[in-house]
């Protein structure tokens, strides 16, 4: 893993140029951290405007679809990556419901990831990767390595006699598999 400097998030308000409300929202910024659902409790709002400034990634002008935004709505898209554009962003806007927002087709979100570019997730993903267990916690460890998990991983193996001794195939009533 590269070693980078750990980024300083300054304690102040998010610029109102960051989110501006369509004229009918409430007075409260429609994208205020929380409203875009899971994503903003797990990354801190903070933390992505910390990293589109230092990557200068952070828009000029007041844009329907901020910086900030974007960045989630790319996290989103690696959640739901079967699902369409514009299906995710209705999920990544699901708890905005009531509140008047853009629906922007998915050219629309397509410009806006291209702006926004890949600079600031490489940014996120140095600030934030690395192992969550400390040494001391209990099951972090085995024998001296520490323990890894791999979710919704597939691995192509051939399929040869040596593979199928040792792993063998499971039958079904139509098929063959694994």
């Amino acid at each position: 893993m590269v070693s980078s400097p750990e980024i300083v998030v300054p304690e102040v308000p998010l610029l109102r140029h960051s989110a501006t409300p369509p004229p009918l929202a409430s007075a409260h910024d429609v994208y205020a951290p929380g409203h875009l659902g899971e994503l903003t409790q797990v990354v801190d709002p903070q933390l992505v405007d910390a990293v589109l400034e230092e990557t200068g990634s952070r828009e000029r002008r007041v844009r329907l679809l901020p910086a900030r935004v974007v960045v989630y709505f790319v996290l989103a898209l690696a959640f739901f990556e079967r699902s369409s554009y514009q299906a995710v962003w209705d999920k990544l806007c699901a708890g905005l419901r009531g509140t008047a927002v853009a629906r922007p087709c998915a050219s629309s979100l397509s410009r806006a990831r291209r702006r926004v570019g890949s600079a600031p997730l490489r940014r996120l993903f140095e600030v934030l990767a690395g192992p969550v267990a400390a040494r001391a916690q209990a099951g972090s460890f085995w024998h001296g390595l520490r323990v890894v998990a791999v979710d919704g991983t597939t691995l192509s193996i051939p399929d040869e006699k040596a593979v199928t001794w040792r792993f063998p195939k499971h039958r079904g009533q139509v098929l063959e598999f694994g």
